[in-house]
């Protein structure tokens, strides 16, 4: 990628010769020696493979996208915390008319390779919430982060779940409207969780919920 390659020429000032430590996504991390670094091309010879590949847990981030700074922050967020899917989701109330997923994508696998992460997040085009419900893997169930009902505190509902694919969503600054939150509870799969006393910020919320997630059914546990 041409945005690589100016960082290790032009930032990092590396040359060839130089070895450094590259994954795929696929292969694990290697220890690579830079064999060619022109002005939009490179290339390196892998040579030792440090670590086997492996995969952060199956665990999907759908939010409802915000103004710039704060949407960057999630996807650069969450793939430090080990979402594998990053989704913005066009909402009634969604303020924010145009997402750039590139950038989205750029930040996530910055933070995945700063983070020493082996895998990096898919980061998906927008898609609207009714076409996104209606068309949803029945086995994989969808924490909703809304005071949604008898909604139960985020942390009984993860230790509810069984382990294996789980997904998380997170509603607009507005909120919800409430014809979308009668679509979201008549579905089986659909578990309303409740983020405490305090009304977080989208990207707050985010993280939160990822945290309660990893330290209790991910990685962390």
């Amino acid at each position: 990628r041409p945005e690589q390659v100016h960082y290790l020429r032009n930032v990092l000032r590396l040359s060839p010769g130089v070895e450094l430590a590259v994954f795929n996504g696929c292969d694990g991390e290697w220890i690579a020696r830079i064999d060619e670094l022109g002005k939009e091309r490179g290339s390196v010879i892998p040579d030792r493979k440090l670590r086997e590949q492996t995969c952060a847990p199956d665990i999907w981030l759908l939010f409802a996208p915000i103004k710039r700074d704060a949407i960057d922050l999630v996807s650069e967020k969450a793939s430090e915390l080990g979402a594998s899917r990053i989704w913005p989701v066009l909402t009634r109330h969604t303020d924010v008319a145009r997402v750039n997923v590139e950038r989205l994508r750029a930040n996530a696998l910055e933070a995945a390779e700063q983070s020493e992460r082996l895998c990096v997040p898919t980061v998906e085009e927008p898609g609207d919430l009714p076409k996104i419900l209606a068309n949803w893997p029945a086995e994989r169930p969808l924490i909703v982060c809304a005071e949604i009902g008898d909604a139960k505190p985020i942390a009984d509902v993860i230790a509810g779940l069984p382990k294996g694919p789980v997904a998380i969503l997170i509603g607009p600054e507005g909120g919800f409207a409430r014809s979308e939150l009668d679509m979201i509870v008549a579905k089986p799969f659909a578990h309303p969780a409740r983020l405490g006393p305090r009304i977080l910020r989208a990207e707050t919320a985010a993280f939160a919920a990822l945290t309660c997630w990893q330290a209790l059914k991910g990685d962390w546990a």
